[in-house]
This record gives structure tokens, C-alpha cells and sequence, in this order.
């Protein structure tokens, strides 16, 4: 079992900087790759960026760019630095890790955490 627990959103100014965090407890060793996923009002959820147990990264082309995800596995911590924010970037952003498939491939998600990028 894994638990997720996202922080650091809030309301920022377009053109902003925020960073939001997700602390992992659990069966932390259980964990393979990691990623942020957001949900805008009236959408569908979409993929933001993942980070590999080894630090590879993959981005989605609407934030490549502006946003840098990273991982501390020292703290059971990944991190979404988000710079240049859009006003399209408001929506609530999700924390997920992946479970190595000799611990099953389980999906795992964090309650989410609000970001609000005004005008």
C-alpha cells in the first residue's frame, strides 16, 4: 500500500512560479515511476509530466518547457516546479506512483491539490 499526499498549491499570478510536493509513505520500495496529473474544470484528466525510479523524465508539450519534475528518493518526495504559469494551467493537480510489476503494477493516487492561476 502506498499513500500519496500533495501540497503546494494555491493561487498565483499568470507569468508565477509555484512548486508543489508529494510525500509518499507506505511501500515506498514498491515504487516505480511517478507522475503529476491535472484536471481543469470540464475536462478530462491529462498527464503532466513523469519522473523513473532513475530520474528519466517525459513532459507533456503544454508544459515542456515551464515545468521541471523531480524526485528525492532520500525523502520519499517528488516535486513539480512550475514557472511561466498559464492561465490554462488552472486545474487540480494529481500525484500518482506506479508500483513495480513484482509488486503488482498498482496505480496509486493523491486526494489533489488546487492550482488557480489568475489573471
Amino acid at each position: 500500500q502506498v499513500q500519496l499526499v500533495e501540497s503546494g498549491g494555491g493561487l498565483v499570478q499568470a507569468g508565477g512560479s509555484l512548486r508543489l510536493s508529494c510525500a509518499a509513505s507506505g511501500s515506498i520500495v514498491s515504487i516505480n515511476d511517478m507522475g503529476w496529473y491535472r484536471q481543469a474544470p470540464g475536462k478530462q484528466r491529462e498527464l503532466v509530466a513523469t519522473v523513473t525510479s532513475d530520474g528519466i523524465t517525459i513532459y507533456a508539450d503544454s508544459v515542456k518547457g515551464r515545468f521541471t519534475i523531480s524526485r528525492d528518493n532520500a525523502k520519499n518526495t517528488m516535486y513539480l516546479q512550475m514557472n511561466s504559469l498559464k492561465l490554462e494551467d488552472t486545474a487540480v493537480y494529481y500525484c500518482n506512483a506506479q508500483t513495480h510489476p513484482r509488486w503488482g503494477g498498482m496505480d496509486y493516487w493523491g486526494r489533489g491539490t488546487l492550482v488557480t492561476v489568475s489573471s
